[in-house]
């Protein structure tokens, strides 16, 4: 059978794809209240000793918990500082009302401050189900260069792989999938040609993840796991967990599910005929690219971190995010005592990607230091072996560095993840618009009031 140079991504259907992020999503804006609700409003303080504190000391006597501070020179009068305060509490409630009665006489000026207007996002993890009735591609659709094309056993079988798939929803067990003597086959021809390469070409964490979910009895050479036995394992040891899809997602929402520590695998194989070669995500590059680095804290909290910072954020930020997932997550290169690894997934589940990313002899070839401030600016090709990949020194130092990068993508409010009830909870009081929707709405109840 042939070798293909590349196999293509799971998620990098991602940046490809970005342009369909403008398609309306058919859901509700509104959303289920597992979080505080907040209060934001502005004040004109003088700028003198003990003005903010006499205003935060009313606050502390009234128990209420600010969720934002924010200050700014206001630019006319000079002499006044400009105060964001967001607080939980309500409009309508009493605590609210006797807060501002206080402080009227320590300030200036107190205005409502409108609630911030973004993209819509998932506020819990069950938001996520909506996505699956919005895949951009079905599993079912096959491109006519697809080495499956023209088998219409084989496209029968992916048809009823989806179908099973498409029943799920959190909570449920994923479908299982019995893989038939054909399918184990590939499978184990691509593991024998990959593991191969693994122990010079892999890193130490691809390594010790492969082995650990061996050793747990839930990979072997000779089956394709069942994602239900590895989303429980993942779940136990970094809090990840698998979902099954039938198609491709938009970039905005499959980096999304990450945000709640999900990844979106499919669960059909590539056609038999070309066991080296898929033109599209398949089962053997997840499992084979991406869950065995799931397996370690600091690439999930790397990867989460990009989740995290594309909820809300513009569609410009989302496709540099996305970039960046790209050369990272996809074909991220790691330094190992002097030498390149593999440890992106496009990398690790492609032979000649392998190959081809990690030889010490190919000019042809550009590694760069990992900076994710570049990355996401660089281009790339889609179908072809990459010209220019990015190598950290380590996963905890790729791991500081998006850190860094995701507390600077510019939102109007910040966003913290709840593991014990997996839900996001933000610091002020959004309002969510659909993603199709590329104006801001202005309603009466947004506009400025005094107060």
């Amino acid at each position: 059978s042939s070798q293909s140079p590349q196999t293509p991504s799971a998620a990098m259907a991602l940046p490809r794809l970005a342009r369909h992020c403008a398609r309306a999503r058919p859901f509700s804006t509104r959303q289920t209240q597992l979080w505080p609700e907040t209060v934001g409003v502005g004040i004109h303080i003088k700028d003198e000793p003990g003005a903010l504190h006499r205003i935060l000391q009313i606050f502390k006597e009234n128990s209420v918990n600010l969720t934002s501070l924010k200050n700014q020179m206001s630019p006319l009068p000079p002499h006044l500082h400009l105060f964001q305060i967001h607080f939980e509490g309500s409009w309508e409630g009493s605590g609210t009302m006797e807060v501002l009665r206080k402080l009227k006489p320590e300030v200036n000026k107190i205005f409502k401050l409108p609630e911030p207007t973004v993209p819509w996002f998932p506020r819990k993890v069950q938001d996520i189900d909506q996505f699956s009735r919005s895949t951009l591609d079905a599993g079912t659709d096959l491109e006519s260069d697809h080495p499956g094309f023209n088998d219409p056993a084989y496209r029968e079988r992916r048809t009823v792989i989806c179908n099973n798939a498409s029943s799920f929803s959190t909570g449920s067990l994923i479908p299982e999938v019995a893989y038939t003597p054909e399918e184990n086959g590939t499978w184990t021809h691509v593991w024998d040609q990959l593991t191969a390469l693994y122990p010079r070409r892999a890193c130490r964490e691809q390594l010790a993840g492969l082995k650990e979910m061996q050793e747990a009895g839930i990979y072997a050479r000779e089956r394709i796991p069942q994602l239900q036995h590895i989303s429980d394992h993942l779940k136990q040891k970094t809090g990840f967990t698998l979902r099954p899809v039938t198609g491709l997602l938009s970039a905005r929402d499959f980096l999304a599910a990450l945000a709640f520590r999900v990844f979106f695998s499919t669960q059909y194989i590539r056609h038999h005929s070309e066991p080296m070669y898929t033109p599209e995500p398949d089962v053997i590059h997840e499992l084979l690219g991406h869950v065995p680095m799931f397996t370690d804290p600091d690439f999930a909290d790397f990867t989460q971190y990009i989740g995290m910072a594309s909820l809300g954020a513009s569609d410009e930020e989302v496709k540099r995010l996305a970039t960046n997932y790209w050369f990272s997550v996809e074909f991220g290169l790691l330094w190992e005592s002097g030498e390149i690894r593999g440890y992106g997934a496009g990398v690790l589940s492609s032979f000649g990607e392998l190959m081809h990313a990690t030889s010490p002899t190919n000019s042809k070839i550009e590694i760069r230091p990992f900076d994710p401030f570049a990355a996401c600016h660089q281009d790339y090709p889609i179908t072809k072996l990459q010209p220019v990949y990015f190598a950290a020194s380590s996963l905890a130092d790729a791991k500081a560095k998006m850190k860094t990068y995701a507390d600077q993508v510019d939102r109007p409010f910040h966003v913290k993840y709840i593991p014990e009830t997996e839900c996001m909870v933000t610091d002020k009081k959004v309002f969510s618009r659909p993603v199709g929707l590329k104006f801001t709405p202005v309603y009466p109840e947004m506009q400025e009031l005094l107060l």
